[in-house]
């Protein structure tokens, strides 16, 4: 009898501890069977960092269930980081040939190597912007307009910032030398162009006052409290579009369209407005 009485006892303990230790913590009554969260991997061109990490707080707070992660960098970098096994599921390009270059439907003079990772249906043209020309606070080098900058380009007399030649923001400005008839490679050699391998670099130079003169997009500029004296025409450099997709290797496609939904929406148009981004659709 006092045999089974122990183990009575002891049946009733085991059960109760069972008991305390599912669905709550004893302590602090918080269910410990609480739902994962969905990780969403943004990469996104680095002069959206100000806009998206804005509204990717706003987006989280909306929506608790999902966990945004963001990295910025230039568009050319980003490509590159898709194509050799980078886990991601949204991606935004500053320029079309990044986005190209993953796109199996783009043209294969610029899909060059038939990389597949854009998911069908899903890219669109979301925001434009303009390529700027910005200088320093108080412009000391008195540059007012991009045709300023060619005529102190051929004369040595200007020290002017710009991107790599694989950052968007970089093609935008050989294509403005193009139009000025502006030979790169001797003005580099010559020491009138500095670098940066974003445009977030770029900006920072100009910032700084490292130089005369720095070409940018206006968003930026506009982050960053610089003086544009002059924004390109589309016959300089064509169109500054920003084109987004959802990419094939998404372990979570539904949930990335829906944050590209958001970013498409009046709320997110809002937002890139304010620092000078034109929403398109």
């Amino acid at each position: 009898m006092k045999k089974t009485l122990t183990l009575l006892l002891a049946a009733a303990l085991a059960l109760s501890l069972t008991a305390c230790g599912s669905g709550q913590d004893a302590a602090t009554g918080d269910d410990t069977a609480q739902e994962e969260k969905t990780e969403l991997i943004v990469f996104a061109a680095a002069s959206l960092t100000e806009t998206l990490t804005e509204l990717g707080e706003t987006y989280m707070a909306e929506h608790p269930d999902v966990s945004l992660v963001f990295n910025f960098d230039s568009s050319g970098t980003l490509k590159t980081q898709i194509q050799e096994g980078a886990d991601v599921d949204l991606f935004l390009s500053a320029g079309q040939k990044q986005m190209d270059q993953l796109d199996i439907t783009a043209d294969p003079s610029v899909n060059t190597e038939g990389l597949d990772f854009v998911l069908e249906g899903t890219r669109l043209d979301i925001l434009e912007n303009k390529v700027a020309l910005a200088v320093p606070e108080g412009n000391p080098a008195g540059i007012q307009s991009y045709e300023d900058l060619a005529a102190g380009l051929e004369v040595g007399t200007i020290l002017l910032a710009m991107g790599n030649a694989d950052v968007p923001v970089g093609q935008y400005t050989q294509k403005i030398f193009a139009y000025f008839g502006l030979d790169e490679q001797a003005l580099a050699q010559a020491g009138c162009i500095t670098y940066g391998s974003n445009v977030k670099e770029v900006t920072t130079q100009v910032t700084e006052g490292a130089v005369d003169c720095g070409i940018i997009y206006q968003t930026d500029a506009f982050s960053d409290h610089l003086t544009v004296v002059d924004t390109a025409t589309a016959e300089m450099c064509g169109q500054v579009v920003y084109p987004a997709a959802v990419m094939k290797v998404s372990k979570n496609p539904q949930a990335a369209k829906d944050f590209l939904s958001y970013l498409t929406s009046e709320a997110g148009d809002e937002v890139f407005a304010e620092v000078g981004f034109t929403p398109i659709g």
